[in-house]
């Protein structure tokens, strides 16, 4: 299900192109990925799918190259080896055209929101619209005006400057603006950090409806515990070069690892039964 078009709109105009994959296949596709930066091996064979219309986090601890192999699925850094499909393209052998055709079929958030401080909250969100359609001013400013509504924000926040707002108002700024072309993926690099708990849950709430009401595909990098547990619909845990799990969180938290086990400790000292679901 993709997101009403503005009144007055041209769907077709800022609809992604039609996919290219067939239905069932999936639209994330990581096979037998390496990645070296000298002498040393981050990624030795990381493969894995991710089906259409499912929210995916990729966990695991620091230095094991999550937001490494983020870039390389969506195209900014080669893997070593090993090959990428993102919606049916092959990042890293498809002719340019082909990657940007597929660049604007998915959206990113980074961590900082990565807002242009110089442009305003609505300014920043129109950005791929003018870059990409051919719409008119008139429309832009109504479908900028749907894509704030859809991330939880107020008309208001849209005259406001990068500066004047709060952490999570950043990043749902960011959202408005990774959603503004309608895609299909939607790729965030811990979503939540730097937020409040309160302002976590609530953002969670925000990424699970854009699965659910929009069909939108989210592959999220995360270490929020509380994430995983009340939103995602499928973890993938990388750890020494390898996928080491993957499947349902319930699944993957009872995998006999060593690093598995202390990962979940923390929740299962605090909230005993919490985890499995009792």
């Amino acid at each position: 299900m993709t997101p009403p078009a503005a009144p007055g709109s041209s769907a077709t105009a800022v609809q992604a192109t039609p996919p290219l994959i067939p239905n069932g296949a999936p639209v994330i596709d990581v096979e037998g990925v390496v990645t070296r930066f000298g002498t040393q091996t981050i990624h030795d064979g990381v493969s894995f799918q991710v089906q259409r219309g499912t929210l995916v986090a990729l966990i695991g601890g620091s230095g094991t190259g999550k937001s490494v192999l983020l870039r390389e699925m969506i195209g900014l850094h080669p893997p070593t080896a090993g090959r990428v499909r993102l919606l049916g393209t092959d990042m890293w052998a498809a002719s340019p055209q082909a990657i940007d055709a597929v660049r604007r079929r998915f959206g990113m958030t980074f961590q900082d929101g990565a807002l242009f401080s110089s442009l305003t909250v609505a300014q920043n969100v129109a950005v791929p619209l003018r870059e990409h359609t051919r719409l008119a001013a008139q429309t832009i400013d109504e479908l900028v005006a749907l894509r704030l509504v859809q991330a939880g924000l107020s008309a208001e926040a849209g005259a406001k400057m990068p500066s004047e707002l709060s952490g999570g108002m950043r990043k749902r700024a960011a959202i408005a603006r990774a959603i503004a072309l309608e895609p299909e993926v939607l790729f965030l690099d811990e979503p939540t950090s730097g937020l409040d708990p309160i302002t976590a849950r609530a953002f969670d709430r925000l990424v699970r409806s854009l699965v659910d009401d929009l069909g939108i595909t989210v592959f999220l990098v995360t270490h929020d515990l509380d994430t995983l547990l009340a939103v995602v619909d499928r973890v993938i845990v990388l750890a020494r070069g390898r996928v080491l799990a993957d499947g349902p969180i319930d699944e993957v938290m009872n995998v006999d690892d060593p690093w598995i086990r202390e990962y979940f400790s923390v929740r299962r000292m605090a909230g005993g039964d919490e985890l499995d679901g009792s």
